[in-house]
């Protein structure tokens, strides 16, 4: 996930294939005679063990959560679901899925649909954004768990007004670099990884454009993406980025920042908290602001994280899975990891509980991204089109914008259909 509620950045291939020799967790089961044993598989959450205990004992024997940790790296996780999966393993009940995930596991017929009453549980008060990212083929298969949207986190003592464009960042970097002020930089995610698809993604999206149809069954790559390709290229070539641009990873990205390396950064509000612990002096001159634009007169739209959870269609238990996902998913839930594990969360009203405010002090401009915040590309096949599309833009300062678009859209309707690339 890119997303990367608490940074967990993609490893491709490597990690992939690595995690094929890992051997699987051991898994909790039935009890004779006793207590219905679920197993949640889910990525490593800090303090998140205490919202299992509560829920179990709220459910007063009728079953008993099992919190099985997968690997922190996404892929690795996603590997090991889908072996467990593949095979029709019934010990796995309740899935903790990236976003990315839900079209692909619910077309392979991998996870179950919400309906009735536990659709509509899902459905009460859930962003619009974390909420379309756990739908396919127009039916809810996932509850969304958390999410995240990317912010402009910029220094106040260097730049009074933010700038709501990425024309105007650019400018006002290479204004601080003529006037010899340093850091002058900006600083965002530009490896060969997710992070590189989200920046192009979100770029695409508030450019008004797509990189898919909306069956995601044909590559687009219409105006729009020339448009964000040229912000990138013009990016990569401006001379404010950093010497490490082509290499950065969401850590790579905060840390330059809070030592000083930048004026502004682009990045997940998970910056905010490692601050205030490890810098909080420089705190005080950070200031954020919504996503920038391609348009000073269109709002910015920037790519939706987080991750959703789902019942396993090979659950033994899948009615007792899906009560537990209420409870695991709830607004206590979301408040208490929103303040205990920094995932910000899904579900709207919890933005309005006190604890909030400090934890998330910007929760006002995340509100205001979240509520029209752009899905990944909806395909069952984004993992091969995210891969291909991390390997064409990489590096940035390559791109040539009407070339590059093409080869995208020959090599994204590969991935799409499967053609050359290991899923």
């Amino acid at each position: 996930m890119a997303d990367l509620h608490r940074h967990r950045a993609r490893v491709l291939a490597a990690g992939a294939a690595l995690a094929l020799l890992a051997p699987l967790a051991a898994c909790g089961s039935d009890e004779d005679g006793g207590t219905p044993v679920l197993n949640l598989y889910q990525f490593p959450v800090e303090n998140f063990q205490t919202v299992v205990d509560r829920c179990n004992q709220e459910a007063a024997g009728k079953y008993r959560i099992v919190y099985q940790v997968l690997p922190r790296q996404a892929d690795d996780q996603r590997v090991q679901m889908v072996r467990r999966l593949a095979a029709n393993d019934d010990s796995m009940d309740i899935l903790g899925m990236d976003v990315t995930w839900t079209q692909e596991f619910a077309s392979a017929d991998w996870i179950k649909e919400f309906t009735g009453a536990d659709k509509t549980e899902v459905e009460n008060g859930t962003l619009p954004g974390p909420l379309a990212s756990a739908q396919y083929d127009g039916k809810l298969y996932a509850a969304p768990n958390n999410t995240n949207v990317q912010l402009l986190w910029y220094r106040k003592d260097l730049v009074p007004t933010p700038p709501t464009t990425w024309d105007e960042m650019i400018q006002q970097a290479q204004q601080l670099k003529q006037q010899g002020k340093n850091p002058y930089q900006i600083l965002t995610m530009g490896a060969q990884y997710e992070g590189l698809v989200v920046l192009f993604n979100s770029l695409v999206a508030s450019a008004g454009g797509h990189v898919v149809s909306d069956d995601g069954k044909k590559a687009v790559m219409d105006a729009g993406t020339v448009k964000a390709l040229e912000v990138m290229k013009k990016l990569a070539t401006s001379g404010v980025t950093s010497a490490s641009f082509s290499n950065a990873i969401e850590d790579d990205v905060r840390l330059a920042f809070q030592s000083g390396g930048g004026a502004f950064q682009v990045n997940w509000p998970y910056v905010y908290a490692s601050m205030q612990g490890d810098a909080p002096d420089l705190l005080k001159n950070v200031a954020w602001a919504r996503y920038p634009g391609i348009d000073a007169n269109t709002p910015s739209v920037t790519t939706i994280g987080g991750s959703n959870m789902a019942v396993s269609a090979y659950s033994k238990h899948p009615d007792l899975a899906f009560a537990a996902i209420r409870c695991l998913r709830g607004p206590d839930s979301q408040e208490y990891l929103a303040v205990n594990a920094g995932q910000a969360p899904s579900i709207e009203r919890v933005y309005d509980r006190p604890d909030m405010l400090k934890a998330y002090p910007m929760k006002a401009a995340l509100l205001d991204e979240l509520k029209n915040a752009a899905p990944r590309p909806r395909t069952p096949a984004y993992q091969n089109l995210s891969t291909v599309v991390a390997a064409q833009l990489s590096p940035p300062s390559q791109i040539d914008p009407e070339r590059t678009a093409a080869d995208l859209r020959k090599s994204i309707q590969d991935a799409i259909d499967s053609k050359g690339v290991l899923p």
